[in-house]
């Protein structure tokens, strides 16, 4: 090869790269902000939680419907329990598929999310679901543009799934949302699937249940 044609392969070569470092560099940034998300809600630091989300974004939880906007996020939040004497939050958000979009500034991602929650001498329950989500760089930082939470089940801690589930959760008291949900379903003993944002990384087929 001419020294010309050496050059040229090595310049591919390095964009190759840096393409790969960039995606490596944005899966642990978008891993670090599910994880944040996940931390601060735990603790019912509302507002850092919110913060962590595009203007434009949407949050849907549960059947509690669908919240468009980052300050409409934030007002959903703090209609949440606080953290007290005797309540107990745990978010274990867990198994991570992030899948980068070829632009560079949109991504989705899937999660396992593990619930523990109570209230001293009222109640104790367990909670297991999904989250399929989809992340936005905006000004160059990665946020969440929605976050689509899906339960699978919700039961009490001192009988659990085998005398059947907690209903699933509906809209809170003085906070409507602005639309219905977008995908209706029921938690246990139902069974449903969320649908999953990636196709099979071996046969490269997309699964629908």
């Amino acid at each position: 090869m001419s020294t010309e044609s050496q050059l040229e392969a090595l310049l591919h070569r390095i964009e190759a790269l840096e393409i790969k470092a960039r995606a490596a560099e944005d899966y642990v940034a978008i891993c670090n902000l599910q994880a944040a998300y996940g931390y601060y809600v735990d603790k019912t630091l509302y507002d850092q939680a919110a913060d962590l989300f595009s203007k434009n974004a949407r949050l849907e939880i549960a059947g509690r419907g669908l919240f468009i906007g980052q300050d409409r996020v934030r007002q959903y939040l703090h209609a949440l329990p606080k953290l007290e004497f005797g309540c107990v939050f745990n978010h274990m958000q867990l198994q991570p598929v992030i899948s980068l979009d070829p632009d560079g500034h949109s991504a989705r991602g899937r999660w396992r999310n593990f619930i523990q929650i109570g209230s001293l001498g009222r109640e104790a329950r367990w909670g297991e679901g999904t989250y399929e989500n989809e992340y936005v760089r905006e000004g160059g930082v990665w946020k969440i543009s929605h976050l689509h939470f899906f339960t699978t089940y919700y039961v009490e801690f001192d009988k659990g799934w085998r005398h059947g589930g907690v209903p699933l959760a509906g809209p809170l008291p003085g906070v409507e949302p602005d639309q219905a949900l977008t995908v209706k379903y029921q938690a246990f003993p139902h069974v449903f699937v969320p649908p999953y944002h990636y196709a099979n990384p071996v046969t490269g087929q997309t699964f629908k249940k």
